[in-house]
C-alpha cells in the first residue's frame, strides 16, 4: 500500500520530466543548447561544432555530434527530434514512420521572428519557462533603430548580399546603418557605385574557392569604407544575433 502510495505521488513529477531530446538543425542545436536541463540534449548537429557557422562551437564539444542520418538519430532513442522544414525530407519522414517525434522549427528570418524561434523550440523541449526568459532578455537587450550612422553593403560569396527584410537587413538597422541592397545579390559593379561607409565582409574558409575570390577582389580597395566581418552570429535567429548587431555599431 505504501508503495503503491509513492508510485501515485510520483506519477506528477513523470509526467513533467523533460523530453529527450536530439537537435539535427544548426539553429535549434543552438538554442536546444541554450535551453536544455543537464542530460536532455542527447546530441547535436556536426555544423554545431564550426565556428564558422555557429555561435556555441565550444559548448557543442560537449555533446555527441549527429549527421542528421535517420538510423543514428534512431538509435539514441530520443522522445523529439528537432529539425526544420528544409531538414531531409527523405529523414524527418522514416523518423515519424519508425514512431519518433519530430518538430520542424520554423527558422527565423528576421530579428522580430527570433523570439517565436525560441519558444517553439522551449515548447518542444518542455521547457517553456526558460524559453520565456530567454525571450524577455533577448527583447530588453534588442536595441530601437537608432539615427543612422551611413549606409552599409553586406558582401557574401558569389556576391550575395543581405535584402531588405532580411534578418541581415535587421541587423544593420538596429546598428544604425542603412543598407544599400535593394535585392539578395549585389555586382560588383552596384556595390563599387554606391561607395558605402561600411563594407561587410563574410568570413572566408581557408584555402581557395571560387565563390569567394570575388571578397578579395583588388576593386574592393578603392572603396573608401571602414571593413567589418560577418560570422557565425549573423546565420541564426538566436540571441547571439545581439552580438552581431553591437560590433558593426562600434
Amino acid at each position: 500500500m505504501r508503495l503503491a502510495a509513492l508510485f501515485l505521488a510520483l506519477i506528477p513529477c513523470l509526467g513533467h520530466a523533460e523530453p529527450r531530446a536530439v537537435s539535427i538543425n544548426l539553429c535549434t542545436d543552438q538554442i536546444a543548447m541554450m535551453l536544455a536541463a543537464p542530460g536532455q540534449l542527447l546530441s547535436v548537429s556536426w555544423l554545431a561544432r564550426d565556428p564558422m557557422l555557429s555561435s556555441m562551437a565550444d559548448e557543442a564539444q560537449a555533446y555527441p555530434a549527429n549527421r542528421g542520418q535517420a538510423e543514428q538519430v534512431f538509435l539514441m532513442r530520443p522522445d523529439v527530434v528537432l529539425a526544420s522544414p528544409y531538414s531531409s525530407r527523405p529523414v524527418i519522414e522514416l523518423l515519424r514512420r519508425l514512431g519518433l517525434r519530430v518538430e520542424e522549427i520554423p527558422p527565423a528570418m528576421t530579428l522580430d521572428d527570433v523570439p517565436a524561434q525560441i519558444m517553439a523550440t522551449g515548447r518542444a523541449m518542455g521547457r517553456v519557462a526558460e524559453a520565456e526568459a530567454l525571450v524577455a532578455e533577448y527583447s530588453a537587450n534588442l536595441p530601437t533603430i537608432p539615427q543612422a550612422q551611413g549606409r552599409a553593403a553586406s558582401y557574401q560569396p558569389n556576391g550575395h548580399t543581405a535584402a531588405p527584410g532580411t534578418m541581415g537587413d535587421g541587423i544593420m538597422a538596429h546598428a544604425g546603418w542603412g543598407n544599400v541592397a535593394t535585392g539578395s545579390v549585389l555586382p560588383l559593379e552596384e556595390l563599387l557605385l554606391a561607395d558605402p561607409e561600411l563594407l561587410i565582409l563574410a568570413q572566408t574558409y581557408p584555402g581557395t574557392s571560387r565563390s569567394e575570390e570575388m571578397l578579395r577582389h583588388p576593386a574592393l580597395a578603392a572603396l573608401d569604407a571602414r571593413t567589418a566581418r560577418s560570422g557565425a552570429d549573423w546565420i541564426c535567429g538566436t540571441p547571439h544575433v545581439l552580438r552581431a548587431i553591437a560590433a558593426i555599431s562600434r
